[in-house]
């Protein structure tokens, strides 16, 4: 059976990963540093876990499933003593494409990250509805990169990818940069950020005398349409005159000139995994 070391099995994403790979045909050495984090995944799964060592031992692939800020120094740690033609694989590109790995090139670096489920989507049972992180009911699709190692190493890890972040329907092939641009900067940078300014504006709405429940409503049903005809998932729909005009007016009020660059630039990208992967100290 092809050996996976799962390292960080004990932390919330590790627990995750080691459920979807229960029962699966690859053979698991769970690898976790904490008490807490081992009495987690024994009561989350029943699993055990072994010393670093034991679960390093023959390893065909081991998992990073630590933190961004602890990846490079988990990697120095093993990437020295690791068999030669061990796959690596790190859940996030911040690590790696801030320059975080170890040189070494008998060993594979592959990168994976789930999409995390669609807003559109097929699901009729409503519990899968309900996960909306996704790997454990709701389908989602995935994406990887071969940062350095054989052909047949993308086929295996892509493997490993699909099974822990199961059920997966598309897997995009990219680069390192790409899912970098994609994360951080496009689903957090971006995302995130209006998302949570939408949360702000819904609230302030209800500063002013707006109903809570009618607001919220309000603002999820009107996303609904419009992130459909944005994105191009409702073709026939068109924004109104109204709507359009009201974008024009608002857009230099909320976005100032060259804020995609800002953001996308590759020197941005960068600085921002940089600082993801070692996070500015915090000013008493």
């Amino acid at each position: 059976m092809t050996k996976i070391a799962l390292l960080g099995a004990g932390g919330k994403m590790g627990v995750r990963l080691s459920r979807n790979l229960t029962g699966s045909r690859f053979d698991v050495a769970h690898v976790e540093v904490s008490e807490e984090g081992r009495q987690r995944l024994r009561d989350a799964s029943g699993h055990e876990c072994v010393e670093l060592g034991q679960g390093l031992s023959r390893a065909d692939v081991v998992v990073l499933a630590v933190p961004d800020r602890a990846i490079g120094k988990v990697a120095h740690q093993i990437v020295p003593d690791l068999d030669p033609g061990t796959a690596v694989m790190v859940l996030d590109a911040a690590a790696p494409y801030a320059g975080e790995m170890p040189e070494r090139d008998d060993v594979t670096y592959f990168v994976t990250h789930p999409c995390h489920p669609p807003i559109f989507n097929d699901e009729t049972d409503l519990e899968a509805k309900k996960d909306y992180f996704g790997g454990v009911l709701a389908k989602q699709h995935i994406v990887c990169a071969l940062m350095q190692g054989p052909e047949e190493h993308y086929v295996l890890c892509e493997e490993v990818a699909r099974t822990i972040y199961a059920p997966v329907m598309r897997s995009h092939r990219c680069t390192v940069e790409a899912i970098a641009i994609m994360e951080p900067a496009l689903s957090e940078t971006i995302g995130a950020t209006m998302a949570l300014a939408l949360r702000e504006a819904t609230d302030e709405a209800i500063r002013r005398g707006v109903p809570a429940d009618a607001a919220r409503d309000f603002m999820l049903g009107h996303l609904n349409i419009e992130l459909a005809i944005a994105f191009g998932i409702f073709p026939e729909g068109k924004f109104s005159d109204g709507a359009l005009h009201a974008i024009e007016a608002a857009r230099p009020k909320i976005f100032r000139d060259g804020w995609l660059d800002s953001i996308f630039a590759p020197e941005a990208v960068l600085a921002s995994v940089k600082e993801i992967c070692n996070p500015p100290k915090k000013v008493a």
